[in-house]
């Protein structure tokens, strides 16, 4: 995630502008996956990707056709290595109550793209409902999209069970916007943005519309000034993914917008950038648990939040080794 600084300007993605933002995340996931239920056999450990060719765009040329090709060439590459697992994690990839501990401070206590990101930073998360709302360009084909209003309303459904949150999906009362957008969709949806947060950061209007080929997806997140918790998000996905790289950002863009916002080394997880894992892991499941555990409250300092952590994990892993 990128912070855009505690700027107190204001803004709103959704609806009208709003409140003022001094949160802004920008969550880039650099894998991605293939068709769900895919059979993919497990690594024997995470490998970690190398950084992507370079990629010269003729500019007459359909950029989108450009992508589809390059991003399909990834995809087949990653799960010939064994990346973009579906099985959540199995008997190579085991972890104790200590491991689901350390890991989720890790990721809900820090932000990669901070500055001093090795400092812990406070515990946030949504109070109010999410209602999760899926938009694409108008490229995409209508089969694809019956395709994926059908598994992202799976995802959320599974996200509300388990963090015992209220996150549904609704087509009119959207606070966490799903944009699945091609090359040619995102400049409109970015005029669309600006529009609705006039003072959004410049430096975060520059970084959507110059988004380079490696960033597959992202998501910003919204907070009132002072506040740690977010009452707005847009996750933005790129239309030219296969089914598996774009159910891979789903998975990530979404529980990164609920509040783990950072990614690490931890395993079995999604949030890790090693690509290891397309799709929400065992431990991804436990830690959204924790997340939303009526024990912990947005705001929190590490200090204050670790004792109720570790108890939590403990009760999770029914009382396994610590």
């Amino acid at each position: 995630m990128v912070k855009a600084g505690m700027v107190q300007v204001a803004s709103g993605w959704r609806h009208a502008a709003r409140r003022a933002l001094p949160l802004v995340l920008l969550l880039a996931l650099a894998g991605c996956e293939g068709i769900l239920g895919s059979d993919l056999a497990p690594s024997e450990a995470p490998r970690p990707v190398p950084p992507a060719p370079r990629v010269t765009v003729d500019p007459n040329a359909h950029r989108d056709k450009v992508l589809l090709a390059y991003y399909a060439r990834q995809q087949e590459d990653a799960l010939v290595r064994g990346l973009l697992r579906v099985d959540g994690g199995g008997p190579d990839s085991t972890f104790d109550t200590q491991d689901l501990v350390r890991n989720f401070e890790k990721v809900a206590f820090h932000d990669e793209h901070l500055v001093g990101a090795d400092k812990a930073d406070l515990l946030r998360r949504w109070t109010v409902p999410v209602r999760v709302s899926l938009r694409f360009g108008e490229a995409v084909p209508k089969a694809v999209q019956a395709r994926d209003r059908k598994a992202v309303a799976h995802y959320v459904e599974r996200l509300n069970k388990l963090t015992g949150h209220d996150i549904r999906m609704s087509r009119t009362e959207a606070n966490f916007l799903v944009l699945i957008l091609d090359e040619a969709d995102r400049p409109a949806a970015i005029a669309d943005l600006k529009t609705r947060f006039p003072a959004l950061p410049a430096a975060t209007e520059r970084q959507l519309r110059n988004l380079p080929i490696g960033v597959h997806c992202l998501v910003l997140g919204f907070a009132a000034p002072g506040s740690e918790v977010y009452d707005q998000a847009v996750a933005i996905i790129r239309a030219e993914h296969p089914p598996l790289m774009r159910m891979a950002c789903i998975h990530e863009e979404l529980a990164q917008g609920l509040g783990l916002r950072n990614d690490s080394t931890a395993r079995p997880s999604i949030f890790n950038d090693d690509m290891e894992f397309a799709l929400l892991t065992s431990q991804d499941e436990l830690m959204l648990k924790m997340l939303y555990d009526p024990r912990l409250s947005p705001g929190m300092s590490l200090p204050e939040a670790r004792p109720m952590v570790q108890t939590i994990a403990q009760e999770l892993m029914g009382g396994g080794p610590s």
